[in-house]
């Protein structure tokens, strides 16, 4: 990371560090795009075993992961303020929040993952088998997804977003799909799983990630300084408790984004059919593909803000604002319109059911408009997690997604003519508010800051 002068070193340095953010996403996205295309071809059963399972576990990682990625302006804002002999400490603190978080997430695995499937009222005995044991074999990588995570965000802060890109590229999805064929087909002697191998190869290759990320951040010259693996921290609540206070609310917000999405897809797999399901996960899947464009864009604008933040300079953090939404807004506008032009096509790639490619093909009308918000709302969320305001977002997104969103889409499916389409104009309702929001809040706290700026110069 370093201070930039123009809007052109500002451009260039925020596309290097988004690039490889972006390609790390994708490759990340891509683990379940091929879990799912994989799944298709074992069955429609079978996909939706996936989908059902997958759309349980990706809000409930993403949203404790929130926590985790606290670690990435706490960071910013220690560079920025010259504080480096700090982030040693910080990391190792994230280290032993990550252990904490997967031992409580694998202990609730155990006693509620029969009770939550049932609540989903699943009709057919096969997606339910699939669904359950696709849960536990991802369960036995809860541990080192969130490990790597915590390394991820130590070499991103400091602009190394190529460090994890490389990994995720060139071993992790690679490996997660080399292990996909030959665990859902049942290759090489190995026993076929379907979907249920589509989770086993999932929690082998974070494994994998971790300990080549746990190789990098001691071996590699640039951080050889921090002595990471070498010399450990005691345990502090003191650092426990600013990572929490930053990451629980940045983890509820992500959380109820993310659960608007899987608590629609499991509506519908309670209230349609398997076809339909499975036509909704297709599009889902890919929607959730295009969003890592803005999704990087976010976590891009959090390191460039938190460091613009952490050495006071909040003209550059304002410019920096400005090209991320702007940024994030014109890609997806041009992403909709090729969505519109190839929808059949891609929802071909995933399935070869006539039915459920027509009914996908329909969806992907929705998601171009959905999509719009989901820029807005993702690239304003992350600037203000790079000035550390994180409570009042969170509360946005509680009454955006919980409050308006999902009651909207479920009426609109179940109270009119709509069908599964309503709800995803109930999601475009939620995130359109959320972005709302978050840009009223952005304004505030930026007006907030000039006049802190305006008093220091006074004196």
């Amino acid at each position: 990371m370093h201070q930039t002068y123009t809007l052109r070193e500002k451009i260039r340095l925020f596309l290097k560090l988004l690039w490889p953010i972006l390609i790390t996403q994708v490759s990340y996205n891509a683990m379940t795009v091929v879990d799912t295309m994989m799944t298709g071809r074992a069955g429609t059963a079978q996909q939706a075993g996936v989908a059902v399972g997958f759309n349980l576990w990706m809000p409930i990682s993403i949203g404790l992961g929130g926590i985790i990625l606290a670690i990435s302006p706490i960071i910013g804002q220690l560079l920025g303020s010259g504080e480096r002999e700090k982030i040693s400490q910080a990391v190792t603190q994230g280290l032993y929040v990550s252990l904490l978080i997967s031992v409580v997430l694998i202990t609730a695995g155990v006693f509620f993952l029969d009770p939550v499937l049932g609540l989903i009222d699943i009709d057919d005995p096969e997606v339910y088998h699939v669904a359950k044991h696709y849960l536990i074999a991802i369960g036995f990588g809860i541990i080192p997804y969130f490990a790597s995570q915590v390394l991820r965000y130590f070499f991103d802060a400091q602009g190394y977003t190529g460090i994890t890109m490389k990994i995720i590229l060139l071993i992790g999805l690679p490996l997660n799909v080399v292990l996909n064929y030959l665990l859902i087909f049942g290759k090489l002697g190995l026993p076929r799983l379907g979907g249920i191998g589509a989770g086993a190869a999932t929690a082998v290759t974070y494994w994998v990630i971790l300990f080549v990320s746990i190789l990098l951040a001691a071996r590699l010259e640039v951080f050889r300084s921090y002595q990471l693996f070498r010399r450990w921290y005691r345990p502090s609540l003191t650092a426990w408790w600013e990572q929490i206070r930053i990451g629980v609310p940045i983890g509820l917000s992500i959380f109820f984004e993310a659960s608007i999405f899987s608590l629609m897809t499991l509506l519908v797999a309670s209230m349609f059919d398997t076809v339909t399901l499975a036509a909704h996960q297709v599009a889902m899947s890919f929607s959730s593909l295009m969003f890592m464009m803005p999704l990087s864009i976010s976590m891009t604008l959090t390191i460039v803000v938190a460091y613009e933040v952490g050495s006071r300079r909040y003209d550059d953090a304002r410019q920096y604002s400005v090209l991320g939404v702007l940024g994030a807004l014109g890609i997806m506008s041009i992403g909709a319109m090729l969505l519109f032009f190839f929808r059949e096509p891609i929802a071909y790639i995933y399935n070869n059911d006539r039915r459920v490619i027509e009914l996908a093909a329909q969806f992907f009308l929705f998601a171009m408009i959905y999509q719009l918000s989901d820029a807005s709302q993702a690239s304003l969320q992350g600037i203000l997690r790079g000035y550390k305001d994180v409570t009042v977002p969170f509360i946005t997104a509680l009454i955006a997604y919980w409050l308006i969103g999902i009651p909207s889409g479920y009426w609109l499916a179940q109270s009119t003519g709509l069908g599964p389409y309503g709800f995803w104009i109930g999601i475009t309702i939620g995130l359109t508010c959320a972005a709302i929001g978050f840009f009223i809040r952005l304004r505030l706290v930026q007006r907030r800051v000039k006049q802190v700026q305006i008093a220091h110069a006074e004196v």
